[in-house]
């Protein structure tokens, strides 16, 4: 699951209590939340007894021992729920402090590894090389172009945010997913 964004996990348990599965759909594992829904059900039909399931709809408490197993099921449910959106978390600050760290080592040596080769191709220099600025400015310099001229007819349009070219039939740019105003 590559697009990751952070899920309550508190909602994910409420959710999981409320109908079985539900709380795996809201964490968007969509086979664990239908596998769950077919656990609970399948423990319900084929151990718990009719009569228990008879007593519990009318609102008599049922003996424990009768409905133990269903409540079992649905226990492992909701702790696999929680578990499942403490885990998407842990994962999505991971990624996040990644993504914070790739940005900052492009800020500190002064050019992102995948434009490493621009210059050399478009015929551009790169502007901080002869006038002795730091990195960070011409970092702040390539971001700031608005438009690159490659000798074609269309212009690229270089993203304001992340400094990459985008594609101009785009407002946004696909790389960073921010709007590139024209």
């Amino acid at each position: 699951m590559t697009d990751r964004s952070r899920r309550r996990p508190w909602l994910a348990v409420l959710l999981a209590l409320v109908v079985s599965g539900l709380g795996h759909a809201y964490l968007r594992r969509w086979a664990r939340a239908f596998g769950w829904y077919v656990a609970v059900t399948a423990t319900l039909v084929l151990v718990v007894p009719d009569a228990a399931v008879d007593r519990l709809v009318a609102g008599d408490p049922p003996p424990i021992a009768d409905i133990a197993p269903a409540v079992l099921v649905v226990a492992a449910s909701v702790i696999d729920a929680y578990v499942l959106a403490r885990r998407n978390n842990r994962e999505y600050e991971r990624d996040k402090r990644t993504k914070a760290g790739a940005t900052s080592e492009r800020v500190t040596s002064g050019t992102a590894p995948e434009r490493a080769d621009t210059g050399a191709s478009t015929g551009q220099t790169d502007p901080g090389a002869s006038t002795g600025r730091t990195d960070t400015e011409t970092l702040t310099d390539r971001s700031d172009r608005s438009t690159v001229d490659d000798g074609g007819d269309v212009e690229a349009v270089s993203c304001p945010h992340c400094g990459r070219e985008t594609d101009p039939a785009f407002d946004f740019c696909q790389w960073c997913a921010e709007p590139v105003d024209e």
